[in-house]
């Protein structure tokens, strides 16, 4: 299971997440970036990757279970 946390005071919404990763992380109409918290298994290297590319760093992505 993959559980991903975003420190929304940190995140200045360059949105490289939404672009790796755009059905677990979107903007709102407000342009605030909203997530999916416990996206499905087989978003995981989108999910990786978008906060890999998060410039800020706001994304951390714990993964557990089989």
């Amino acid at each position: 299971m993959l559980t991903i946390t975003v420190d929304l005071n940190t995140c200045d919404n360059h949105g490289q997440c939404v672009f790796a990763a755009p059905d677990v992380f979107a903007f709102n109409d407000d342009e605030e970036l909203t997530f999916v918290a416990r996206p499905a298994a087989e978003y995981r290297d989108a999910v990786l990757a978008g906060a890999g590319a998060c410039p800020v760093k706001a994304i951390t992505v714990v993964q557990s279970g089989a």
